[in-house]
């Protein structure tokens, strides 16, 4: 399984770094979201499962554990994941994002291996649009999800939702959704912030 990669808090596309098996999307700002997420997530584009498509599919794995006293014996070993998914369309409804919601309950049930040892899995779904209709900002803004696993004990799982229009420089995101600074590509960076792998991190492990 991939792990998530180095952290930075640098636009990729200001200095064209961009590593070989990072593919590329003929859409600019989807190419532009990309160079924002690909030192922290494995990328995929024209990313399919079950009957959504999407743009571009991202991963992301994180590994923690204790050390106790010397730092060869460890133990508290946790996992945790996060899968992005984006996508252009000509609109957005409400129905829409709640067939994605159904999706990621679905993808959870074959996806999770729920033990011990998983902590947490997160689903985030964006769609590109060319603008944002305001029901559908309603319903993303007061969105949110979380679903507990055997009680807890076997970590839980929770679904994001954010919708953009980049022409408009607009965007929502569900309450603790996390990819704002990644589809904001109208913005800057700011360099001294924490990157997006240690706000989940921070966000996933306290």
């Amino acid at each position: 399984m991939p792990s998530g990669g180095a952290e930075t808090g640098v636009d990729a596309d200001a200095d064209g770094d961009v590593p070989d098996d990072v593919p590329h999307w003929d859409d600019e700002y989807v190419d532009r979201v990309s160079d924002r997420l690909m030192f922290n997530y494995d990328l995929e584009r024209d990313y399919r499962v079950d009957a959504e498509s999407f743009d571009l599919y991202g991963r992301l794995e994180i590994h923690t554990q204790k050390k106790f006293f010397h730092p060869a014996i460890t133990y508290g070993h946790h996992e945790s994941y996060e899968h992005l998914f984006l996508r252009r369309a000509d609109g957005v409804r409400v129905a829409t994002l709640e067939r994605l919601v159904a999706l990621a309950a679905d993808l959870a049930d074959r996806w999770i291996e729920a033990d011990e040892e998983h902590y947490a899995t997160e689903f985030t779904f964006v769609v590109v649009v060319p603008t944002v209709p305001d029901d559908v900002r309603e319903f993303v803004a007061g969105f949110s999800d979380r679903n507990m696993l055997k009680y807890g004990y076997n970590g839980y799982y929770e679904t994001h939702l954010a919708v953009v229009a980049p022409a408009e420089e607009d965007v929502v995101t569900s309450q603790r959704a996390d990819v704002g600074d990644a589809l904001t590509v109208w913005r800057p960076i700011d360099a001294d912030a924490p990157g997006p792998l240690e706000r989940l991190k921070r966000r996933l492990l306290g």
